[in-house]
């Protein structure tokens, strides 16, 4: 898949961002989700690809964000090792990257390993049980906002999509701003999945909620490729 893999952000949280191939996610399952056509099973294609992403790095911001299609935990092993040499090399002294619930006692490992802070993104979508496990089929089993932050100091959320109410994500915005000293508030583009975008909850939302683009350490993304990575490239296309 030809997608732009490489951006520096420049507003909220300067840093350089870069969108690496991983192993299939190990859930899997999330109803809402076809990032998983970015997945690779070939370890030699991908760690190939992830040297050419990672040759981009420069540290001239000395925090770097690293994300892909499933976990930071399913990037291969090889491209794990390259990265912190990067992380050393260009004087990186922060990172965000982003994992699946399942892995919420990996995270030490991670920190140990590169020696930096890391701040971990957890995408929960909704704190609303029901909704993010019975109908998003998120596979994450937790109860409440506190046992999350318990490891993970930065959440995604969703807003905008099929089937949520004002009430949930009233809560969910309310839970981010208590609990969280960073978030990122995703507003559902719909993909090849059934689910479809709740025009009028959107419009809603960013007249109650306008005040977060004045948080810091907030960020909404009004589109999902925001960030300057996950466009198709032109001549590109899903494989």
């Amino acid at each position: 898949m030809e997608l732009q893999r490489y951006s520096k952000v420049t507003g909220k949280n300067p840093r350089e961002m870069v969108l690496l191939r991983a192993y299939p996610c190990k859930w899997g399952k999330c109803a809402f989700c076809d990032y998983t056509m970015d997945n690779c099973e070939n370890t030699e294609e991908m760690v190939l690809e992830n040297h050419k992403i990672l040759q981009n790095i420069t540290g001239d911001l000395g925090v770097l964000d690293v994300i892909d299609s499933a976990s930071c935990f399913e990037l291969p092993e090889q491209t794990v090792a390259e990265l912190r040499s990067i992380v050393q090399e260009k004087n990186i002294s922060k990172m965000f990257t982003e994992c699946h619930y399942m892995y919420r006692k990996w995270l030490q490992k991670w920190r140990e390993f590169f020696g930096i802070p890391i701040v971990f993104r957890c995408g929960v979508e909704s704190f609303d049980n029901a909704f993010r496990n019975n109908v998003l089929k998120k596979g994450a089993d937790f109860t409440s906002p506190q046992q999350v932050a318990e490891y993970f100091e930065a959440v995604c959320l969703m807003v905008g999509i099929q089937g949520q109410t004002k009430e949930m994500i009233r809560r969910d915005i309310e839970a981010l701003e208590q609990y969280f000293s960073y978030g990122c508030v995703n507003i559902y583009t719909p993909n090849t999945t059934p689910f479809q975008a709740d025009e009028k909850l959107i419009e809603w939302f960013r007249e109650e909620y306008a005040y977060l683009e004045n948080n810091p350490q907030i960020e909404i993304l009004w589109h999902n490729e925001d960030l300057g990575v996950g466009a198709v490239l032109e001549g590109g296309g899903r494989q």
